[in-house]
């Protein structure tokens, strides 16, 4: 066992149970006698102490600002059972919500901090959990993560593994990022479907972004299908056109869904046809959004509602003020095409970009256009994505709906 022994009053933030551990924080490593490395390991457990030698958690080690991410404090290591008992509490949190129903078999179990297992995401698609590994610690877990899924978890009966887009790319890493953890498709994973409130999409976990799906969007998708009657809708930044499908639903005269995406955007048609077979008051566009909106208003095209839900535009805190300048311009051209009247739905999923920030800049965005703008809604991440009250940085979805005069 490595021990990592903090700096005089740097254990503060760990006795308010916050669960990361800065390499600013540490005072020195110590090693057993008989390890076998001269420095800990990437991903290995790690106990952490308090310069007085009180222990204050046990957590997985990594290369980075963020050093330790701590699994269970005041513990210098795992319980029995830690895994099942973590997911099984997981699991029940989504049932407490009512999230799992005939009605919807699509959700979010495992939310890293905000569920107590940092640097782990799960997404559960009807039968078929998708796990994703943030950290090399989760990683070198997976398999135990899987068969503790599938214990605890009834629906499930398949694991399928995609992290190589999400592990630390400088890590040494072993063993594989993408595949089958347990079971495997019947079917063509081309065809396999799953069911958001009663609206069947298709998941692509294989090539698709993220685990397939944007489970986040959930609830500010139905809210826009209260929106849509009769009006004429843009869904900017489409990807499988969740939003697209739910302003359908809910009886928009037409929706146009754009995305940059050609392989998006044939997504989207086929989640249409599966939904509405008949449908003709829908159209798909692969362009870049910008180029979209400039050329849909040389053309003095307006609409009644618009959705803009781009992907992130500051990965890190050194692009925030050119995120800011992006969501200012989107926005800006966005309020411009909307009729009197109309509706904007605009989000953030950008976790350096604060709430406050993104506020600011879209309503300079609104004052650039000049236009009278009311906030209706003020918007988050769904409850299958908690947030951790002792870790505010897991607030990451902001959104807004404003009706422009």
């Amino acid at each position: 066992m490595v021990t990592i022994y903090l700096k005089p009053h740097k254990e503060e933030s760990l006795k308010r149970l916050h669960p990361w551990v800065f390499s600013g924080a540490i005072a020195r490593i110590a090693l057993d006698r008989n390890y076998p490395y001269n420095e800990p390991q990437e991903g290995e457990l790690v106990c952490v102490r308090s310069s007085a030698d009180e222990v204050m958690g046990i957590g997985h080690w990594q290369v980075g600002s963020i050093a330790v991410r701590i699994l269970e404090f005041g513990a210098d290591r795992l319980p029995d059972g830690f895994w099942d008992e973590r997911i099984r509490a997981a699991y029940r949190v989504r049932e407490a919500i009512g999230l799992i129903s005939p009605e919807n078999n699509t959700f979010r179990l495992v939310h890293g901090e905000g569920d107590f297992l940092p640097g782990l995401i799960i997404d559960v698609y009807a039968d078929t959990a998708v796990v994703q590994a943030h950290s090399v610690g989760m990683h070198l877990c997976r398999r135990t993560i899987a068969d503790a899924v599938v214990r605890n978890v009834p629906q499930v009966k398949k694991v399928y593994y995609k992290s190589d887009d999400t592990l630390p790319f400088k890590a040494t890493i072993e063993g594989e990022k993408v595949g089958y953890l347990i079971g495997e498709n019947a079917s063509s994973d081309d065809e396999f479907w799953s069911l958001e409130n009663g609206l069947q999409f298709r998941i692509d976990w294989l090539r698709g972004q993220k685990t397939g799906f944007f489970i986040d969007q959930r609830e500010n998708r139905a809210l826009v299908e209260r929106y849509a009657a009769g009006k004429d809708v843009l869904n900017m930044f489409c990807y499988t056109g969740g939003f697209s499908l739910y302003a359908l639903r809910g009886g928009a005269g037409h929706v146009d869904s754009v995305d940059v995406s050609q392989k998006a955007v044939d997504l989207v048609n086929v989640n249409v046809r599966k939904n509405f077979p008949d449908a003709d008051n829908h159209t798909a566009v692969a362009q870049d959004a910008f180029e979209y909106l400039s050329a849909q208003k040389n053309r003095n095209r307006t609409y009644d509602l618009i959705i803009l839900d781009p992907p992130a535009f500051a990965k890190h805190r050194d692009a925030v003020k050119n995120a800011l300048r992006g969501y200012q311009r989107i926005n800006a051209k966005a309020i411009e095409m909307i009729r009197p009247g109309g509706i904007l739905f605009t989000f953030s999923c950008s976790q350096a970009v604060d709430k406050e920030a993104f506020r600011l800049a879209v309503f300079s965005a609104a004052a650039q256009v000049g236009r009278k703008v009311r906030i209706l809604h003020q918007l988050h991440q769904p409850q299958d994505h908690p947030i951790n009250i002792y870790h505010p940085e897991g607030e990451y979805l902001k959104g807004l709906v404003l009706y422009v005069e």
